[in-house]
């Protein structure tokens, strides 16, 4: 992951790093000095890394002399050193710098440096070449910037609700996607990311997509829980609406809407659920990261077969890629784990919002209705 960059002599010098030791230091796009992996015990590591810089000074004149244009510059040697003190958990990075024997900066860095950080993307780039594939590109750039995906991705939501169900119905199913799919906004929003805004995908549900990347297992977590938080929030004012009314609709939305999150927080990739315990197990170690995502996904094969899920296995396809690719980079993580606090909290936030939505479908249950069928249904269906 990305853990340093400070400008010496016109160029970042950008430091790499992983929980194994292993780092990586770049001076713009060189690479001058680079770690391995060591066996140090502890969350506290401390790294040297040494190097030299050539640099170029024009030849300077006297009043005597004159410069001859054939002359070749000089040629300086600059030695670099920088010391690295890192404590993983939690997080905090302690560095000095120092050229040619003089320190120029020291500073220290925590999760919330880290988090507010712009994540550096590579600076070089492939030659543009003209295509079509390019061209349709541009073209759905434009849509998207127009809006127009949103608008016929909502309209063609509505329409198939309606389709499947009632005109009503599909009203308010898109209401409780969006109010969730706000919290992930909202989320996002708080890290300071840009947004791109809510999509609704018809057959499928709804999806918040952000211009900026996470740094953070922290950020992961707050970001994928937070749209099922937000559903607890709006499935507790259904049930206290309908409570007060006794119209039997809020009692159906509340309990409907419980359960599509409650669907959300199962633990399989690409659902919410599934980045809490992808960003939870991760920051213990890689191996036990994999095996908790094979378990998930494992489980959700169990429930799509057993409850007859198709959405589910539709979704577990995408998430056995999300594996994969975890897989492959499982030592070159980009996020900063989770600290032992952030991962009892993560833990225990999971838990009480799956225990509050399953105890608002219980408590509709108890009522002796029908407000289950619709939604059992639905995701049935």
């Amino acid at each position: 992951m990305h853990l340093l960059t400070i400008d010496v002599l016109g160029k970042p010098l950008r430091l790499e790093g992983s929980m194994a030791g292993w780092q990586q230091l770049f001076w713009g796009e060189q690479c001058v000095s680079q770690l391995d992996a060591t066996a140090q015990e502890g969350d506290k590591s401390s790294f040297e890394h040494k190097f030299s810089l050539q640099t170029q000074a024009a030849p300077v004149a006297t009043v005597e002399q004159s410069i001859d244009v054939t002359t070749p510059a000089l040629t300086n040697e600059i030695v670099v050193e920088l010391s690295v003190d890192i404590l993983w958990q939690p997080f905090a990075l302690t560095y000095n710098l120092i050229i040619d024997g003089q320190s120029v900066t020291q500073d220290s860095l925590n999760e919330k440096s880290i988090e507010q950080r712009a994540v550096i993307e590579p600076t070089t780039k492939p030659p543009t070449k003209f295509s079509f594939i390019g061209m349709a590109g541009l073209g759905l750039k434009l849509l998207k910037s127009a809006k127009v995906i949103k608008v016929l991705f909502a309209a063609g939501s509505l329409a198939a609700y309606s389709w499947l169900f009632s005109i009503e119905f599909a009203i308010a199913l898109i209401l409780c996607l969006v109010f969730h799919e706000y919290g992930h906004i909202r989320a996002m929003k708080y890290f300071g990311l840009k947004t791109k805004g809510i999509y609704l995908i018809p057959f499928v549900g709804g999806l918040a997509l952000s211009d900026d990347k996470i740094n953070t297992r922290w950020q992961d977590v707050v970001i994928s829980i937070m749209g099922p938080f937000f559903g607890l929030i709006l499935s507790i004012a259904c049930l206290i609406g309908y409570w007060i009314t006794d119209l039997e609709l809020l009692a159906g939305l509340a309990v409907f809407n419980a359960l599509l999150n409650l669907f959300n927080l199962l633990p399989v990739l690409p659902l919410d659920g599934g980045h809490v315990l992808k960003s939870i197990a991760f920051s213990v170690n890689s191996k036990i990261g994999i095996i908790a995502c094979v378990m998930g996904a494992l489980l959700g094969v169990y429930i799509s077969y057993h409850f007859g899920l198709a959405l589910l296995g539709f979704l577990l396809a995408i998430g056995s890629f999300e594996i994969v690719l975890e897989y492959k980079r499982r030592h070159l993580s980009d996020l900063l784990p989770l600290d032992r606090y952030g991962q009892i909290v993560s833990s225990a936030w999971y838990i009480l919002t799956v225990g509050g939505l399953s105890a608002i479908i219980w408590l509709v249950g108890q009522t002796e209705n029908d407000a289950l069928s619709l939604p059992l249904k639905i995701l049935a269906s």
